[in-house]
């Protein structure tokens, strides 16, 4: 589950209003309640002929040691008792596992509400919160010459660094090739963002799987929310990863860490598996719509008081990253409906593509609080021998490639059509300048 019964029963004006604002249908949330009804219902049901059995039996034994017959009327009729009790109780509690098993499901279906602070509304109501760095325009001037900034995907193929059409060819489209400086610029950037986040940020390198079992997708709430995103390998049951958070926030699964243990804060790279359903003939050009694409993600556990703070502190950290490419962008507190489902609050950091005058989404970072962790059983002990409390979850990336590639191409390129590489790179790439 993901809401909590507790909460279900004692704020469900809130998670009903939460599903409202997020655009879905809050009569799933009545429908828990009354399903949550008739579960405590039929729990009680069961509890009351469990104790009138044991009542029963009992008195079966204190009747033959009191001299009465074992074949006997008395004995026969506090018996049956107790058979009929059984029946009973076997009847209730198969009617119980069913209401549990379809109350877990309908939990599923509910979505975090988000916190007080964030805007109630759709895309437009997403407030920007701050901006960083220069936004060149299009039309530029270089040593009085005019010019005007290309594309990435002009530049890209000029420069042989992606091919697109051979990837369509091998696959299908949305799987771009890279090829020569555009490899070499994929790599770079992995191991520079992997380098900062560990040395600097103190965040410990994983290197997961790239596919997941159904438990963990359920886990971070890819499914039953976005089934429709993930590829699928049915066979085994399996799912290709849409981000690193999968498998990363699932490696605590079941897990109860002592106080001392947090924060966990965790960096990983993956290829990335989305099929962008619903989202045909946007951004068809160039790599910024893509079904395979690399992702570096930051993956945070922490305990519940210390998550607001954290939020802001990871959603720095991949600020860092930006600016030390010296990529201008802005940060987006996202509105209710524009946030997700498992959300409850989120930031998007776009990054300024000059070549086509548009803002690009680099990085989510988002606190889920503690709805992945209940899905999840992610808990801590707040002192030794306490009861155990769920613990908060964060992720963002830090960065995702494709559109990062696409706005250095942009930023970065030279009127004669050669790319110079941001100065954080060249120890990475090995040079200073893209040339044909």
């Amino acid at each position: 589950m993901s809401i909590g019964l507790t909460r279900l029963r004692e704020e469900p004006d809130r998670i009903r209003q939460g599903a409202i604002d997020k655009g879905e249908d809050p009569a799933v949330v009545d429908a828990a309640r009354a399903l949550e009804g008739r579960r405590r219902q039929l729990l009680g049901e069961s509890d009351l002929l469990k104790a009138e059995r044991n009542v029963a039996s009992k008195r079966v034994g204190e009747a033959i040691r009191g001299g009465a017959a074992p074949n006997g009327p008395e004995v026969a009729a506090l018996k049956q008792t107790s058979t009929e009790a059984g029946a009973q109780i076997e009847k209730i509690d198969a009617d119980l596992a069913a209401a549990e098993t379809q109350l877990e499901e309908m939990l599923l279906r509910i979505p975090n509400p988000a916190d007080p602070d964030v805007p109630v509304g759709d895309a437009s109501a997403n407030r920007t919160v701050r901006t960083w760095g220069e936004q060149l325009p299009r039309e530029a001037t270089t040593d009085g010459q005019a010019w005007s900034r290309r594309p990435h995907w002009d530049i890209g193929a000029d420069l042989k660094m992606f091919d697109l059409e051979r990837g369509a060819k091998i696959t299908g489209s949305g799987f771009p090739v890279y090829m020569g400086a555009g490899s070499r610029l994929q790599r770079a950037l992995i191991d520079f963002m992997l380098d900062i986040h560990t040395t600097e940020h103190g965040m410990t390198e994983v290197w997961p799987p790239a596919v997941v079992n159904s438990a963990s997708a359920r886990g971070t709430g890819q499914i039953p929310d976005k089934e429709d995103l993930m590829y699928v390998a049915p066979r085994d049951d399996l799912y290709l990863v849409p981000t690193a958070e999968v498998p990363v926030t699932n490696l605590h699964r079941d897990e109860i860490f002592d106080a001392a243990e947090l924060p966990i804060r965790y960096a990983a790279y993956s290829p990335c598996f989305r099929r962008e359903a619903g989202a045909a003939g946007k951004d068809t050009r160039g790599i910024l719509r893509v079904h395979q694409f690399d992702k570096v993600e930051m993956v945070f556990f922490e305990k519940p008081e210390a998550s607001a703070e954290a939020l802001e502190w990871l959603t720095g950290r991949a600020e860092v990253i930006l600016q030390r490419l010296g990529l201008a962008y802005r940060v987006l507190l996202m509105a209710t409906k524009d946030m997700g489902f498992v959300q409850a609050k989120k930031y998007d950091l776009e990054v300024w593509a000059p070549g086509v005058e548009r803002w690009l989404e680099v990085s989510s970072c988002s606190n889920f609080r503690d709805y992945q962790a209940r899905r999840m059983a992610i808990r801590y002990r707040p002192e030794p021998g306490a009861k155990p409390e769920l613990v908060h979850t964060l992720n963002g990336s830090g960065l995702a490639l494709p559109r990062t590639v696409a706005a250095i191409l942009e930023t970065y390129q030279q009127p004669d059509g050669s790319v110079v590489v941001p100065e954080a790179l060249r120890p990475y790439m090995r040079m200073d300048r893209i040339t044909a």
